[in-house]
C-alpha cells in the first residue's frame, strides 16, 4: 500500500473514533441532563410536601388556638353566671333580712 493510503485510511479511522468518542460525550451529557432533571423533580416534591406539612401545622395551631379561645369565652360565661347567681342569692339574703 502507498503511504498516502495508509494516511487516508488512518485519517478515516481517526474521524470514525472521534465520530464515536463525540457521540458517547453526547450521550453521557444527555444522560446527566436527565439525571439533573429527576433530581430537580424530586426536589420540588419535596418542597410541596413540606409546603403541605407547614400548611397542615398552621391549620393546626390555629385549630387550637380557636379551641383555647372558645374554652375560655366558655369558662368566663360560667364564670359570669357564677357571679349573677351569688349576687342574686346575696340580694335575696338581704331582702329576708329586712323583712325580718
Amino acid at each position: 500500500m502507498k503511504n498516502w493510503e495508509t494516511t487516508a485510511k488512518e485519517r478515516m479511522r481517526d474521524t470514525g473514533e472521534r465520530e464515536r468518542e463525540k457521540e458517547e460525550r453526547s450521550r453521557e451529557r444527555e444522560s446527566e441532563r436527565e439525571r439533573e432533571s429527576e433530581r430537580e423533580r424530586e426536589r420540588a416534591r419535596e418542597r410541596r410536601e413540606r409546603a403541605r406539612e407547614s400548611e397542615r401545622e398552621r391549620e393546626r395551631r390555629e385549630r387550637e388556638t380557636r379551641e383555647s379561645a372558645r374554652e375560655r369565652e366558655g369558662a368566663s360565661a360560667r364564670e359570669r353566671e357564677r357571679e349573677s347567681e351569688v349576687k342574686k342569692e346575696q340580694e335575696d339574703d338581704r331582702r329576708e333580712q329586712r323583712e325580718r
